[in-house]
């Protein structure tokens, strides 16, 4: 087995494994717990109103299993996405598990809240010379385009990192915390990135993240690694992601179609 299916298999399996738990989703339908096909039936048609409107149907069932599966699909990948980014960054550039990640503690009345995110490069981390003068030179370019100060694009000391499948809603608390981790790591000296794996995002949200300072890269087929995912990953990190991607699409379907037609039955 070569070392390049070896890495694709354990690549692989980090999204799979997240995907799995997708196939035996049940909705909650407000219960606090997974409800199965039989629990719902017994939920709805004890209930007059519901049973009036003929709602006690496996059809209903089923359209609410989907509608909630579905966005289980969107968090699992992005979940698995995160975890796949992350060993990317310490297989390509020789870092530890701790040196791959990055957080902070914000304090919030009496409590304290530590806050994570998915990856960090920290340039005197990198021991390969050339590596680390790749990396040092998109952060001054990117920071450039972002329209920060000069004498902060040179104490930059790395880049942390927010992973997203895509962003498929505008949701406000996400954003803020997105912005509030972008403040925090200018604070601490390093450049805040969001990367995309898709091009999904409302243009509106993506204006915003730029305006509060954070690198957008998103999942372009481009060749520009200042917003571009995949070219990032290629020509700074030294991984073509896009590539292995296409290598296991046909398994990524596979496991996607499988989940769909479960979800899609009573």
């Amino acid at each position: 087995m070569s070392n390049h299916t070896a890495r694709d298999q354990k690549y692989l399996q980090f999204i799979l494994d997240r995907l799995d738990v997708c196939h035996a989703y049940q909705p909650q339908l407000g219960q606090g717990q997974p409800v199965s096909l039989e629990g719902f039936l017994n939920l709805y048609g004890a209930d007059p109103f519901y049973a009036w409107f003929g709602l006690n149907n496996p059809l209903i069932y089923a359209a609410h299993k989907a509608a909630g599966g579905i966005t289980s699909i969107y968090r699992q990948i992005g979940i698995g996405c995160e975890v796949l980014f992350q060993h990317i960054l310490m297989d390509e550039l020789n870092l530890t598990s701790e040196q791959a990640q990055w957080s902070y503690t914000v304090s919030s009345g009496l409590r304290e809240r530590t806050l994570t995110l998915d990856g960090r490069i920290l340039l005197a981390d990198v021991q390969a010379a050339s590596r680390q003068q790749t990396i040092r030179d998109w952060m001054y370019h990117a920071a450039q385009q972002l329209g920060v100060d000069d004498g902060i694009r040179r104490a930059l000391k790395g880049c942390v990192f927010e992973v997203r499948q895509g962003y498929k809603s505008k949701d406000s608390k996400r954003q803020n915390a997105d912005i509030a981790n972008g403040s925090a790591a200018y604070k601490a000296g390093y450049l805040p990135v969001v990367v995309l794996l898709s091009t999904q995002i409302d243009e509106d949200l993506a204006s915003r993240y730029l305006l509060s300072g954070l690198l957008l890269l998103r999942g372009l087929g481009n060749s520009d690694p200042l917003n571009s995912t995949y070219a990032f990953c290629r020509d700074v990190v030294g991984y073509d992601l896009a590539k292995f991607f296409e290598r296991n699409a046909d398994a990524l379907r596979y496991e996607i179609q499988s989940i769909v037609e479960k979800l899609l039955t009573a």
